[in-house]
Formats: C-alpha cells, sequence, structure tokens
C-alpha cells in the first residue's frame, strides 16, 4: 500500500488504477447498453475532477456521442461548501437530446441539485447522472443518480484528477485520507567503504532510531536457530538466493520488537524494487512510510584509495584487491540505481556528499533528517 504527502496531508493508496479501469470500463459498457441502438448521447463532463474519468469512459464508450466540460466550482480545502458557482460551457442546443452527465464524486449532492436545475429548462429528451464515486452517508437530495461506479465511506479522497489544495490530480490511483505517520524511518545507503555504517551508529543515538542491519538481521537468526533462521540456512547451503518473503518476514520481526520506536534506519534493505513495495505495503498497514532513502555520495576512485589503504590493517582480502573493490561498487551502483528511481519517483530520495569527516558528513545528514 502507498502513501504519499500532498501538502500538509497524508493519503494512502484506496482503489488502484486496475481497478479504476475496471470500474469505468463497466460503467461505459452500462450506459451503452441502455440508450436505444442508434442514440447519439450528450456528454457533459463538471471540471475539474473528472476531466480524467471523463477521457477514460469516452475512449471506453463505443458508440457515437457527443460531448463537452463545464465548470462548476464547489470544492475548497477537504470539505464541501453550499456556495455552488453559475455552470458555464453549455452553448449547444439540447432540445430533444439525451445527456449524460459525468461526475467524478457526488457527496451531498449541492452540486448536483445545480446542475440538475439548470438542464430542466433545456427541454431534454432525457436526462441521466454517471458518476464515479457516490457517498451514500451523506447524500442529501432525492435526485435520481442512475450510474454508480462505486460506493464510498465519507473520507476525503485524491487522485484520478481529484486534488486537495492543486495537487494530487495526476496520481493514476485514488488515494484517501489518512494521519500523519509518527515515525521517522530512513533506508540509508552507502558504497562500500563510505562509512554508512558509522554513520547509522551516530544518527541512531541522535534520532532514537533503531538501526536495521539486513546483515546482522541474518546472523542473529542463522546463529539463534530461529525458524526463519533455519529457513533462510536452507537456501543458502543450497547456494540459492533467500526469497525476499524470507528476509521480509525477518525484518517485520524486527519491527514489531521495537513498536515504541521513534522510528528506523533500514539498512542493506531493500535491494531490489520488489523489495522496497513490500517494505511500503507493511509500514503502510501501520500508518508509516519510509521518508526517504538517503545515500552518501563518494567517488569510487576516492573510496577504492581509502579501502586499499584500509586493507593493509583490517585483514580483510576484499579489500586488498582492486577488482574485487570494483566489482562491489559495480553491484552497489547496479542495485542502487534501480532504487534511487523508486524513490525518486516518489521525491523521496536524497543525496548526501559523502566526503569530509565525521562530524561534516553527520552534519549534512542531519540537515536532510531534519527535514523529514
Amino acid at each position: 500500500m502507498k502513501i504519499t504527502k500532498l501538502h500538509d496531508l497524508y493519503f494512502k493508496e484506496y482503489i488502484s488504477s486496475n481497478e479504476l479501469s475496471n470500474i469505468v470500463q463497466s460503467l461505459a459498457e452500462q450506459v451503452r447498453k441502455d440508450l436505444p441502438k442508434n442514440e447519439v448521447p450528450f456528454f457533459v463532463g463538471i471540471l475539474n475532477g473528472c476531466f480524467v474519468f471523463t477521457a477514460d469512459f469516452l475512449r471506453a464508450y463505443k458508440g457515437d456521442c457527443e460531448m463537452t466540460f463545464v465548470k462548476l466550482a464547489s470544492y475548497e480545502g477537504t470539505t464541501s461548501t453550499e456556495n455552488v458557482k453559475k455552470l458555464i460551457g453549455i452553448n449547444e442546443d439540447l432540445t430533444g437530446r439525451t445527456v449524460i452527465i459525468l461526475e467524478d464524486i457526488i457527496d451531498t449532492g449541492t452540486t448536483l441539485q445545480e446542475i440538475y436545475e439548470i438542464f430542466k429548462t433545456k427541454n431534454l429528451k432525457e436526462l441521466k447522472i454517471v458518476s464515479l464515486f457516490f457517498k451514500p452517508d451523506v447524500y442529501r437530495k432525492e435526485l435520481p443518480i442512475n450510474y454508480v461506479g462505486k460506493n464510498i465511506e465519507d473520507k476525503f479522497i485524491v487522485g484520478y484528477g481529484l486534488d486537495y489544495k492543486g495537487y494530487g490530480r495526476n496520481l493514476p490511483a485514488i488515494y484517501q485520507l489518512t494521519t500523519q505517520p509518527k515515525m521517522k524511518n530512513i533506508v540509508l545507503f552507502g558504497p562500500p567503504g563510505a562509512g554508512k555504517g558509522t554513520q547509522a551508529e551516530v544518527l541512531k543515538e541522535k534520532y532514537n532510531l533503531v538501526h536495521i542491519s539486513t546483515g546482522d538481521v541474518f546472523r542473529f537468526n542463522i546463529k539463534n536457530e530461529t525458524e526463519l533462521g533455519l529457513l533462510a540456512k536452507t537456501y543458502m547451503d543450497d547456494g540459492n538466493l533467500v526469497p525476499d518473503e524470507v528476509t521480509i518476514s525477518m525484518l517485520k520481526a524486527e519491527v514489531e520488537k521495537n513498536t515504541d520506536a521513534a522510528g528506523f534506519i533500514f539498512d542493506g534493505f531493500p535491494r531490489t524494487e520488489s523489495q522496497a513495495k513490500a517494505l511500503d505495503e507493511f509500514l503502510a498497514e501501520k500508518n508509516e512510510r519510509i521518508n526517504g532513502m538517503v545515500a552518501l555520495e563518494v567517488s569510487e576512485d576516492l573510496l577504492v584509495e581509502r579501502l586499499l589503504e584500509r586493507g593493509k590493517t583490517s585483514g580483510r582480502t576484499d579489500d586488498m584487491d582492486e577488482g574485487k573493490i570494483r566489482n562491489r561498487f559495480n553491484e552497489y551502483n547496479t542495485k542502487t540505481a534501480v532504487l534511487k528511481d523508486f524513490y525518486q519517483n516518489q521525491n523521496n530520495y536524497y543525496g548526501v556528499n559523502g566526503v569530509g569527516s565525521i562530524e561534516e558528513i553527520t552534519e549534512r545528514l542531519s540537515e536532510v533528517l531534519d527535514t523529514l
């Protein structure tokens, strides 16, 4: 489940783009089926919210038709107002025509009543109303609504043409208003030798976060022969990758152990887009989200030099071979590139200069975390 922030409010995915497509297709088929064979309906889309719905509906409608958009301003913020502006955009002679109103959402019915009264004066053959969404709990009028895509509860929604203070119309799914997450959850990335482990220790103390390192979690579960550890070991012993669901189950268990935490630093996870989506869904169930992917950025040549120097005292063979070091960078860059795109699409990627003293880098990281 996805969560997005618009202005000062948080919204969680409520109706997927696939479900929306099915609803619109069904509405178009119902309308077409109910009209006489040779009748050409005149569709009227109510701006601004219905422009996406109207476009998709017309593409799904298999028959000749005419259409126009009209304008009514009826929303301010997250509540419906009783002050509805006049209808603008009807210039055609509609005498004897079947007019079908396309609405994005009907709640109190105030807007619908205004439209209905205007069209009563135009000598129509018939007036029908199609609404993508309907809030039966707050509907206050007795006007007929001929076609309803989906009944929904009385909560504010955005996406698919609907907005909050001008934002959110371009979201492909419908999002529902939710409460603000209470935690600060960070995905921390950094190439080998960038000092990610050192910074994670500093940041967890400074912000009272729980540091969850995938490597540490694996080692703990395998060493203590937990059910998940034994399961993971069977895959590893056969030379296979541990499936995402096993890794995610381990991380879920770590989160569940720390329900009172101020947030988490996820280190070494996610590594793929599917893992990132699974993490989003898990946190959304708790009304939480990833606040940002924060990546330490350091040039490869500088880090190779740093790791070769470290290899003189660390005893790690992978710090002594430049070829092996560059292979590690290759793997990191490949994985990070995918995740960088994923989090950038959520406006949640933050690159931080990783060159300098520990204190300088901590200060840069803190500047980012303080804004999340």
